[in-house]
């Protein structure tokens, strides 16, 4: 009986621990609604955002990504942040999407 006990407390601890996590790199997204399309620079971004989760070229243009995944039993919550830079360093294009409530 004690054995049952112990090996079920064992499972409910592990699906815990592998039910919970993260993916990426978390970033404050509270400065998005000052991106400015061909106005913000890379500076500004690496200041506002830190050091990109990803980072790529999309047709000849620098891309960075900023990504957070969190996964907890039954729900994952994540937020993206893709920004496409022109050939002088300024945003050309961004998108963000979120299911995270971003105002707690």
């Amino acid at each position: 009986m004690q054995q049952h006990l112990r090996t079920g407390l064992i499972l409910i601890f592990l699906m815990g621990v592998v039910g919970c996590g993260s993916f990426g790199k978390d970033f404050d997204a509270n400065m998005v609604q000052d991106i400015r399309n061909h106005h913000t620079t890379k500076t500004e971004i690496l200041e506002w955002f830190g050091v990109p989760f990803k980072e790529g070229t999309e047709d000849g243009l620098e891309m960075w990504t900023y990504q957070y995944d969190q996964y907890s039993l039954g729900s994952t919550d994540s937020k993206d942040l893709v920004i496409l830079f022109d050939k002088n360093g300024r945003v050309k294009a961004y998108r963000y999407t979120s299911s995270i409530d971003d105002n707690k």
